[in-house]
């Protein structure tokens, strides 16, 4: 299948850095009229002026309810949505600093709740629309280190999939896209080796290959992905003692 984004509006929330940046000027080339949201208007202003085509600037923190139904509205009807915020500091258990892991689920999860609740019953009522969510490698298992960023992309990645069973017979499209690390100032927190290290630039360009395609899930770099694929069918002794 090949999407036609050409004159399309698409919510790209998460679009002032990074893989966000990328991917909404990947879905302007195609064609879209894009909505850029973050809580930055500087970036995101700087982001409109480079690129191409149509675009509005819309500012958002996605973890206040008002905000996020105020950027709803300044959104106006729409096409498609694609998710890519991300808060994220790598966090033991053992150094647990309540706040950052918090704002990790506020973000990661209960943020992407408050815009799909903006977003999804209009879509339902018009049986038209295009969601993508963006979770992580990181949600397919615990991990260590990964308290709130692992557990909320895990949280987001079964919403995407509960609503791919309620959707998939609509017509509303619902993708999930599962990165491994890329090159971000998220990453650049780690103080450890991150293995098949993708460009933004690289993973943009996955994901829209995705977006075109007619199947749910997509775990990028493609061998990383099987890789925690499959450790899900590792038993619990040996996948613990494999990670100690």
């Amino acid at each position: 299948m090949m999407r036609d984004f050409n004159k399309k509006r698409y919510w790209i929330v998460g679009a002032s850095e990074g893989l966000g940046r990328e991917v909404a000027k990947a879905v302007s080339r195609a064609g879209a009229h894009v909505v850029l949201t973050a809580r930055s208007a500087d970036r995101l202003h700087e982001l409109a002026d480079e690129i191409a085509g149509p675009s509005t600037v819309v500012t958002c923190d996605v973890t206040d309810d008002d905000d996020v139904a105020r950027a709803a509205g300044e959104a106006g009807e729409l096409d498609g949505l694609i998710w890519l915020v991300g808060a994220y500091w790598p966090q033991s258990a053992t150094e647990w600093t309540p706040e950052q892991v918090t704002t990790m689920f506020d973000v990661n999860l209960t943020g992407a709740a408050r815009v799909l609740g903006q977003v999804v019953p209009a879509m339902v009522a018009r049986d038209a629309g295009h969601i993508v969510l963006t979770g992580s490698l990181s949600g397919f298992r615990g991990l260590p280190n990964s308290i709130g960023y692992g557990a909320s992309k895990a949280g987001l990645m079964v919403l995407a999939e509960s609503m791919y069973a309620d959707l998939r017979q609509t017509g509303v499209d619902v993708q999930l896209v599962n990165p491994g690390f890329v090159r971000t100032r998220l990453t650049d927190k780690n103080d450890f080796h991150m293995p098949m290290m993708m460009e933004p630039e690289d993973a943009a360009r996955e994901i829209m290959e995705h977006m075109h395609d007619d199947t749910f899930a997509k775990n990028f770099p493609r061998s990383f992905g099987a890789l925690f694929r499959v450790a899900n069918f590792v038993p619990d002794w040996m996948y613990y003692r494999l990670l100690g």
